[in-house]
């Protein structure tokens, strides 16, 4: 075994350690079935761990789960999410906050360079790379070496080689990061990605367009007065 396997095989045993499977499988690899009906309401206590925009403070919290690998992740990244963010978070109504969901084991070393990098650049690097998942994503496209993508990407966000090698040979954050899926799993019932949490509520096909979010944050802002 190479290093460049050894680095995976770290990540893949964080997986496994867990009781994560490599894989959640629904439909294209992500957003499958919807769950919202007959759900209770949960509670969302937020962590220092969080990486949040918006203020702690607004009105309504929202929560997405979701994974780098996730094409359905990437699309709302790029089409959903700007008009969230300058309409709602921007603009001090809603607290949004981003959660990991792993779909496989890239995935939690995609999160391992995030979170090795200032806080203030951790959403950058996370539109990054949903906006370059054909550089580097193995699901749906063909990627002879995951670990040089991953440096590759890594560089573009000022991490060197072994910066990002360390970030993803780093077993306690492999294992912090894969524990957030298994939570999600076990407390929320969320079993794909991307999947949304706005004030305990969950919701996830509903969410796939500006207009459903904005049905529904604008019905969560009036009930809060």
């Amino acid at each position: 075994m190479n290093s460049k396997q050894l680095l995976f095989g770290l990540v893949a045993v964080a997986v496994v350690a867990l009781g994560l499977a490599a894989y959640f499988v629904f439909g294209s690899g992500s957003a499958a079935s919807d769950i919202t009906a007959d759900l209770p309401k949960f509670t969302v206590s937020l962590s220092p761990a969080d990486h949040i925009l918006g203020s702690p403070n607004a009105p309504v919290q929202l929560v997405e789960y979701a994974a780098p690998t996730c094409p359905i992740c990437a699309h709302w990244d790029m089409t959903v999410f700007p008009g969230v963010k300058s309409a709602y978070i921007d603009t001090g109504k809603v607290a949004y906050v981003f959660r990991v969901f792993p779909l496989q084991s890239v995935d939690i070393a995609v999160e391992a360079m995030a979170r090795c990098l200032p806080k203030s650049g951790y959403f950058q690097f996370v539109d990054m790379m949903y906006r370059n998942q054909i550089k580097w994503d193995p699901d749906g496209f063909q990627i002879p070496d995951q670990h040089a993508a991953l440096v590759g990407m890594g560089k573009m966000a000022g991490l060197s080689g072994a910066q990002v090698d360390a970030c993803i040979s780093s077993q306690p954050e492999l294992q912090k990061i894969a524990s957030i899926g298994q939570y999600a799993e076990k407390t929320y019932n969320i079993n794909s990605t991307p999947s949304f949490i706005i004030d305990g509520v969950f919701h996830q096909r509903d969410m796939m367009t500006i207009e459903d979010v904005r049905g529904a944050l604008d019905a969560e802002l009036k009930r809060k007065g």
